[in-house]
């Protein structure tokens, strides 16, 4: 299994706003929708940095119940496979492929889609992988039930799930990209 990355060419992989303070995040975003307002992240809403901390909190204190070793206050990004949505998301897409195997499988978790749209609480569809943080292991058998989204809804047209989504706990593989 390989997990990819997307970013835009200009600025480089595995920058993350969560890293930011509040206020410095909040001009890279502003900084997005001058520069590129037609781009996927240029539409979020003022309220996305702070649903945002409040998910990847609520991943983390999931993924420590489970036994995972995070040594990250906030996870870096990537998803499983390749998917040519979130390519699109960007005007000089580029992406990292790695190997799942690099990785401690003690500081990656995942989620079937999006953590956003898993965690909100406006998404009440009563499907088994919503408000759920997955393993490695667990993973595996949720993809082996019902594939890879990006295969079956590339147009999203079944819903909100595009991707798995995977949160990288560790600097140890990422800083090799920066």
């Amino acid at each position: 299994m390989f997990l990819y990355h997307y970013y835009e060419k200009e600025i480089g992989p595995f920058k993350n706003l969560s890293d930011l303070t509040a206020e410095e995040a909040e001009l890279v975003m502003e900084k997005i929708k001058k520069q590129s307002p037609s781009s996927y992240t240029a539409k979020r809403d003022i309220n996305y940095m702070k649903r945002r901390i409040e998910y990847e909190t609520l991943g983390r204190k999931l993924f420590l119940k489970k036994g995972g070793k995070p040594t990250r206050k906030a996870p870096h990004y990537m998803v499983v496979e390749e998917c040519e949505f979130l390519k699109s998301w960007y005007i000089d897409g580029c992406f990292v492929k790695i190997s799942v195997e690099k990785f401690d499988l003690n500081t990656i978790s995942f989620t079937y889609g999006d953590m956003h749209p898993t965690f909100s609480p406006k998404v009440n569809d009563g499907k088994e992988y919503r408000k759920k943080l997955y393993t490695y292991s667990e993973i595996l058998k949720i993809i082996e039930k019902y594939g890879l989204p990006q295969l079956w809804n590339a147009d999203g047209k079944f819903g909100s799930e595009r991707y798995i989504e995977v949160q990288i706990w560790s600097d140890d593989i990422i800083s090799k990209y920066l």
